[in-house]
């Protein structure tokens, strides 16, 4: 029965959602598309590219960038081209250039100035701790507790 499970759990894996009729000629060209819409988000799904996205937009961009690579463009050309009409978003790895710089530095940046604030705390929290006197008990406090512990 596990084993049965596994199987199934196997097969119910996405597959490619590249239909046939989107599928060049030239295996080197539908190569190079493939390789292509790896990179490329399909903007109805999210994070799933379109080669593995079965929406209809998805297969649009298919088509149009397998139209791109037939009428001779080079990668960057039809990826720039896909770009220029959708942005930036598009790209499942966005660029490191431009405005995305603040966007790659800010996650290592937010954690370096958490990591300040926490040690800072941590100091401070210390420097209270330690500046607390610890006196003992008074005559009269003494006298009370005697008489608690011989009842």
């Amino acid at each position: 029965m596990k084993r049965l499970v596994l199987i199934l759990m196997m097969l119910a894996t996405p597959m490619f959602a590249v239909q046939p009729d989107e599928v060049l000629d030239d295996p080197v060209l539908e190569q190079r598309a493939r390789d292509l819409s790896t990179g490329l988000r399909c903007l109805v799904c999210r994070n799933e590219s379109i080669d593995e996205s079965n929406a209809d937009l998805a297969r649009d961009l298919r088509l149009l960038l397998r139209e791109r690579l037939v009428a001779g463009d080079t990668d960057e050309q039809a990826i720039a081209f896909i770009v220029d009409r959708y942005g930036e978003y598009v790209l499942l790895k966005p660029t490191t250039s431009g405005s995305n710089v603040f966007l790659w530095l800010a996650g290592p940046i937010m954690l370096l100035i958490a990591a300040g604030v926490g040690l800072n705390f941590l100091r401070n929290r210390a420097r209270a701790h330690a500046s607390v006197e610890t006196k003992g008990l008074s005559a009269a406090e003494k006298e009370r507790l005697r008489q608690i512990l011989e009842d």
